[in-house]
């Protein structure tokens, strides 16, 4: 089973408009309400992939409930504590230029004693999990170690903790080495102080990252694809260019990939390509962390996976 951690997930509306101008009254052309938060998107591709998968996390109010309702209709099993505080919601305005706009609620409030109701929550499902996903920011009132105290525990029980976060809960969460991360350019830049402008400072900072310990260090390029490190080898993950939709949740989608990959005991390889293709495949769908089965086998063969060292 995948267990998938989603702290701060939210309702993600979009609107869909003309132009943005500001300082003006608009009108929008379409609402689209569906459940978001990063984790609730990796859950979601995880499900549409046909494995095993369960998320935790908090919920709480109206848009929570909106959130585990929407998570029973999708198959997906639900584990996730119960807030006294509601649930954000984030907003993206989409215009006809192709562009998009997010608005980010912070989140809710965590009481210490839903903090610790979790951490029984997340104890328990550990026994039967394989792989673990945790995916985005943190809500209020939860410290920056939160995830490095969730890694800890995933390593004593021998299972594979996959993190996708930024900040301050990336910085503290690589120190508990995690099995796999995730960061971007400007992520990458930010924790080692190194610019990155080509393939080659890519490769550079990735070595870096396996000297943290880090099994499968990953640095994601947006459009030049990723690099990957894993048992000794550099690898460079190429997706084709395609005209994005939305581009919303393409990383999360990646992130399912990588535990889908794993979960099915794939060869490195395949398993990038797994995730390149889902990554891929999300960004050709107006809904965020949606891909389509057939999709992702369509475009596995145009995934270019090179081993550069």
């Amino acid at each position: 089973m995948i267990l998938v951690i989603n702290l701060n997930p939210s309702l993600d509306k979009i609107y869909t408009i003309q132009s943005l101008k500001y300082g003006q009254v608009m009108r929008t052309e379409n609402v689209q309400n569906t459940a978001g938060g990063k984790g609730t998107h990796v859950a979601n591709v995880i499900n549409i992939l046909q494995e095993s998968c369960t998320i935790t996390g908090f919920l709480g109010g109206h848009i929570g409930k909106f959130i585990a309702d929407n998570l029973v209709e999708k198959g997906i099993t639900n584990q996730s504590t119960n807030i006294q505080a509601e649930t954000r919601a984030c907003i993206n305005i989409a215009t006809a230029d192709g562009k998009q706009t997010e608005i980010l609620e912070p989140g809710p409030w965590i009481t210490s004693l839903e903090q610790t109701d979790f951490l029984t929550t997340y104890k328990n499902l550990l026994k039967s999990a394989d792989i673990i996903t945790a995916s985005g920011s943190l809500p209020k009132n939860i410290e920056p170690n939160f995830y490095n105290e969730l890694i800890t525990l995933a390593n004593a029980a021998g299972k594979k903790f996959l993190l996708d976060t930024s900040g301050k809960a990336l910085q503290e969460g690589i120190k508990a080495k995690p099995f796999f991360i995730k960061p971007n350019k400007d992520e990458v830049e930010a924790l080692t102080g190194n610019k990155i402008n080509s393939i080659e400072d890519a490769v550079r900072e990735i070595r870096t990252l396996v000297q943290k310990d880090i099994k499968l260090p990953v640095i994601s390029l947006g459009k030049q694809g990723s690099i990957a490190a894993f048992a000794g080898k550099i690898y460079h993950a190429l997706p084709p260019t395609l005209e994005a939709v939305n581009a919303v949740g393409s990383g999360d989608a990646y992130v399912a990939g990588i535990a889908s990959g794993l979960h099915r005991q794939l060869d490195i390889q395949s398993i990038l390509r797994l995730a390149s293709a889902c990554g891929t495949a999300n960004i050709l769908e107006k809904e965020s962390g949606f891909i389509r089965q057939q999709q992702v086998q369509t475009l596995l063969p145009d995934i270019v996976i090179k081993q550069l060292a």
